[in-house]
């Protein structure tokens, strides 16, 4: 692996960890930027230096690092109500990265509409993923769970991702990417 694609990896599994400290907690799930660190992840990053980063940022939470919201770690954050959400981060950064490598190939006109809507996709795979393990957890009602951890996430996320969008622009740009 190269020295370029190596420091990369470090800034954003930093990027990951830092973001993620930004919480307002309103409810069992916290708002926080985890999202916007997973979106910047998939847009800057190949997919497989984008899983990399993934799974390096569960492991270091997992063995107890405060990487997570609010400074926490732990298995017992994994494999509790918003371990589900944690890991559909995976599904984010790997599948935004695939959209944007495979829109290099389409007219440049629709480029950003096909990378928005895998990113879209993402997100939605993220809240199947972790609103199932949500479930699982508290043995909630979909209804429920649907209230408490998508539906007052949705416009806050899809401002991640636009936001993500634009970030990611200026960024490649500044690293020379």
């Amino acid at each position: 692996m190269k020295t370029k694609n190596i420091t990369l990896n470090a800034l954003f599994l930093v990027v990951m960890a830092v973001l993620s400290q930004v919480v307002i907690t309103l409810g069992p799930v916290p708002f926080n930027l985890g999202v916007l660190g997973a979106f910047l992840t998939g847009l800057m990053l190949t997919p497989k230096n984008a899983l990399m980063v993934m799974v390096g940022y569960i492991v270091l939470g997992f063995v107890g690092l405060p990487v997570f919201a609010g400074f926490s770690g732990g298995a017992g954050v994994l494999f509790g109500m918003t371990g589900g959400y944690i890991i559909g981060y995976i599904f984010i950064s790997v599948i935004s990265s695939a959209a944007c490598k495979a829109s290099h190939s389409l007219d440049p006109r629709v480029r950003s509409i096909f990378t928005a809507s895998m990113m879209f996709l993402s997100l939605i795979i993220c809240y199947a993923f972790g609103t199932a393990w949500f479930m699982f957890i508290t043995k909630n009602t979909l209804s429920t769970s649907l209230a408490v951890c998508v539906f007052p996430f949705i416009i806050p996320d899809l401002l991640k991702l636009i936001s993500a969008v634009f970030l990611s622009k200026a960024l490649k740009k500044r690293l020379y990417m």
